[in-house]
């Protein structure tokens, strides 16, 4: 992989497959190690893993990317020693590895909002920890919001040809409903559309799915269809943008696979997930739209069930990677 642009990885939850996938991934896309990415986390968790997978890396630490250098076939991590005492017990949510996934990504951001780095891709961070270390933050989305001082951050899943961009994520069922207004939908729309024209689609094709079903069969099942979705489709098409629907959630996926739509704006988390997961569960990941920077991850958790055994499957987080380092060169997703 030719990577000529500065990509940073956060490491993630140590206790869970994080560091596993991204030395396998690491390993399958710079077999050569060159040019390899900046790890931002632990190295002591980094070695011990390394040497755990039989994979052979060199590590350097650095304390800052003044001091960065990447002629050198080594992976970079910015790691301030401050967690070079502290043992992560393998597969089990703690303060500690709360306290240095949270800290990790901060930094990340940080460094993506200064242009510092072009593109960050992270690995999983666990939510339970997070609350035992005292955060607010649900997960990455909400820490680039904050530090963005963004109006709007959104989700989009990518698997293949198939894309979901997600009106909301983290909210309940009975809240996401709620959220499915005429503004919000517009708004989700118009960022999709922005987006992707960015990223090289002309005149992108965009998708929209209903919230009840059949679209809410002319008013028989629901009316948020005719109140709230449509209407806002029709304020984007006045606009010039290429969109389309409502269209019932059963049969939207299918054609987006068969490519009459570039993406699929869904109304809350599970519509948009499980198409994703059913469609390709190792190689999907994850975009934010609505930030000033490029961020990928993978799109599973610390699955602290299989960590440190050794089985995971990085595909997700290769894809993660390519993604990042191919839209930090403005090419098409």
């Amino acid at each position: 992989m030719n990577n000529k642009n500065r990509i940073a990885i956060t490491l993630g939850d140590p206790s869970g497959i994080g560091p596993e996938v991204i030395i396998k991934a690491l390993n399958i896309l710079f077999p050569d190690r060159n040019n390899l990415p900046i790890i931002i986390g632990d190295t002591k968790t980094l070695e011990k893993t390394s040497k755990s997978l039989g994979i052979d890396f060199q590590f350097q630490i650095i304390e800052n990317l003044k001091s960065f250098d990447n002629k050198e076939k080594s992976i970079k991590v910015l790691d301030n020693n401050k967690y070079l005492n502290i043992e992560f017990n393998v597969g089990k949510n703690s303060i500690e590895a709360g306290n240095a996934s949270h800290e990790w990504v901060e930094l990340a951001t940080d460094l993506a909002i200064s242009n510092d780095v072009d593109a960050i891709c992270t690995a999983p961070i666990n939510k339970e920890s997070w609350q035992m270390s005292g955060f607010k933050d649900i997960g990455h989305q909400e820490i680039f919001k904050r530090k963005t001082k963004a109006s709007y951050v959104a989700t989009m899943l990518v698997s293949g040809k198939l894309r979901c961009m997600h009106l909301s994520t983290h909210l309940s069922l009975s809240e996401a409903c709620k959220y499915v207004t005429k503004e919000n939908v517009e708004r989700a729309i118009k960022l999709t559309h922005k987006h992707f024209s960015m990223w090289g689609f002309k005149n992108p094709k965009i998708g929209v799915a209903a919230l009840n079903p059949h679209a809410s069969d002319g008013g028989l099942i629901g009316d948020t269809e005719d109140k709230e979705i449509l209407p806002a489709v029709l304020a984007c098409k006045e606009e010039g943008i290429n969109v389309s629907g409502p269209y019932p959630a059963d049969s939207i996926f299918y054609d987006a696979i068969n490519d009459k739509h570039d993406v699929v704006v869904v109304m809350y988390h599970d519509q948009g997930h499980i198409p994703i997961k059913v469609y390709g569960f190792e190689e999907s990941i994850s975009v934010n739209l609505g930030v000033p920077f490029i961020r990928t991850s993978v799109d599973h958790g610390t699955a602290f069930d299989i960590a440190g055994k050794n089985i995971a499957d990085p595909t997700s987080m290769i894809e993660a990677i390519k993604l990042a380092q191919n839209l930090s060169q403005n090419s098409k997703l």
